[in-house]
């Protein structure tokens, strides 16, 4: 028995879903999201109110049980309230700005680092070193943050680089002469 798998997911009032040949799709304020779904997994979709189980007792279904659940509550939670990752920078000289589409950032190279936004993602930059990246697609905006992230990853000495806003950067002492 599936602990996360066997959970109900709440459908908000704002929100739309809609089941159409193994495809679930849920439409609300921040857009409109769909992902394929396994056939093994069997959804039940009663009012504002989402229950999953499995088709039969196979012990190799209820991995899959669980992943099928919170990709489907992702997709709820993403297109009601949206998703949102918080990046620092940490260094002299290390500025971000955002140019329409495309987010320049000096890291300490001699040229600026031009990154293209993805679509349905939005970027917004505060005093330069903080940035916000939010979009309803959970997967997408966790990406996009690790992809910033990896032009210029923390380094444990100075602590320069970019960093998650909630990341704690184990410092390390130097050489001692």
């Amino acid at each position: 028995m599936s602990r996360v798998g066997s959970k109900e997911i709440m459908i908000p009032d704002t929100v739309k879903v809609n089941m159409q040949d193994g495809i679930f799709m849920a439409e609300g304020p921040m857009g409109k999201l769909e992902s394929p779904l396994n056939e093994d997994i069997e959804i039940n979709i009663e009012e504002n109110i989402i229950k999953m189980k499995p088709k039969s007792e196979n012990k190799s279904l209820l991995p899959f049980w669980g992943l099928q659940r919170n990709i489907v509550n992702n997709i709820i939670v993403g297109v009601s309230e949206g998703f949102s990752k918080k990046l620092e920078m940490n260094g002299v000289g290390y500025r971000a700005t955002l140019k329409g589409k495309v987010l320049e950032l000096m890291l300490g190279f001699s040229h600026p680092i031009n990154y293209d936004i993805p679509e349905d993602i939005s970027v917004s930059v505060d005093k330069q070193n903080n940035i916000e990246i939010k979009g309803p697609n959970k997967q997408l905006v966790g990406q996009t943050a690790a992809e910033i992230r990896s032009f210029r990853g923390p380094e444990p000495y100075k602590g320069k680089g970019i960093k998650y806003a909630d990341e704690y950067i184990n410092r390390k002492e130097g050489k001692k002469k």
